[in-house]
Order: C-alpha cells, then structure tokens, then sequence
C-alpha cells in the first residue's frame, strides 16, 4: 500500500470512528449545555485534541517499544470510558446553581477543559486497541506512528462535524425555550449515565475485568 493510499485510510476510518456510540453520547452530553452552534462545536474539536493526544502518545509508546497489552490493562483503559460517561450524565442530570452574579443561563457552558478529559478518556481507551491493529497492517513503526497521527485528526475533524451537526438544530430551539433546554439536557444526562453504567458492566463483570480471568478482545 502506497503511502498516500495509507494515510487516506487512516484519515478515513479516523472520520469513521469519531461516529462511534460511545463518543457520540460523551459530546451530546458535553455540548447539552451550550445554546450557540460554536462554542458547541469548539468543545467538539477540544474533545478531539484530547482524544488525539492520549490516542497518539500511548498508541506510539506500544508501537515503538513492542509493548504488550495485558487484558486486564487494556479492559481497565475502557472501564475509564464508562465512568467518565456516568459522571458527564450525572452533572447533566444535577439541578443547575444559579446565583445572581452568574452568567445568564442562555449563555452558560461548560469548561473545555472537561470535554478534554473526556476526549483523554476516550482516547486512552481507544490507543491500545488501534495501536494493535496498525501494527498488524503497518510494519515500520515510523509509518505506523504517521498512521496514529493522522487517524486521530481525522477522528478530530469528524467530531467537529457531528458536534456541529448536532448543535445547530438544538441550539436554535433551546435559545427559544428554556424548557426545552433543560429536556435535552436531562436527556443527554440520562443517556450518558445509562449507556455508561452499561460500559461498567460489560467490562466489569462480562468481560471479566473484576472476576479471575478477564477476556479482552481490542475494537
């Protein structure tokens, strides 16, 4: 495979992956909060650094130094998955505090600096996996590394493009009702903790994370 035709599938299947269920959940949630279409398609692309930057760093680590993944280490990466989905669900879910001095509720958001650690969640719990399955299609590390770089920006750029899919429609109705507002963020809160809680259990006890012999098998 020519390293052009390379890369176009590593920025391909980045784009693909940041469609997954659980990423998309993660920024549903994050950007539930946020009434203006770039500001939530701002916490998507911080939410895409971040996701890139554990992504590349472990993913090369295991690439460059042969590192071997035990399962009980690679099914923890993805527990930590779940419980960051639990806790954007929860802070969702929580009645809001407003005091007078605050900003206005039509102009609230969240930090960024939560969606980074969620992407950083996601991220470490994605490099293990996608590191494995470079290494059994890319044999030079330096090519393999390229692939990883290039996978997470299009993972990053994906995630732009669904936050702000996402974000336009919503947005314009929840600057209109109040009351809308807080239905889609008790509804992105409430799939957050479910779909997480969900994660947690397979992990746990399906896969075998907290029972004597785990079974691990990288997506």
């Amino acid at each position: 495979m020519t390293p052009l035709a390379l890369f176009g599938l590593a920025l391909a299947l980045g784009l693909r992956h940041a469609a997954d269920p659980d990423h998309v959940v993660a920024v549903a949630a994050i950007t539930a909060r946020t009434r203006r279409v770039l500001p939530a398609m701002w916490l998507g692309v911080v939410w895409g650094l971040g996701h890139t930057l554990t992504l590349f760093v472990v993913g090369a680590g295991i690439i460059l130094f042969n590192l071997v993944v035990p399962p009980r280490v690679g099914l923890s990466l993805e527990f930590v998955v779940g419980i960051a989905l639990v806790a954007v669900g929860l802070l969702n879910v929580s009645p809001a505090k407003s005091k007078p001095s605050e900003v206005p509720p039509e102009r609230a958001s969240i930090p960024a600096w939560r969606a980074f650690i969620v992407g950083l969640a996601h991220g470490l719990a994605g490099s293990a996996a996608v590191a494995l399955l470079v290494l059994a299609t890319v044999r030079d590390p330096r090519w393999a590394c390229a692939y990883l770089l290039i996978f997470g920006f299009g993972t990053l750029a994906g995630m732009a493009v669904i936050t702000t899919s996402l974000a336009t429609p919503l947005t314009m109705v929840a600057s209109r009702s109040p009351r809308f507002a807080r239905g889609i963020r008790l509804a992105t809160g409430t799939v957050s903790i479910v779909f997480g809680a969900w994660i947690l259990y397979q992990i746990g006890w399906r896969d075998g994370l907290f029972l004597s012999a785990p079974h691990w098998t990288p997506q």
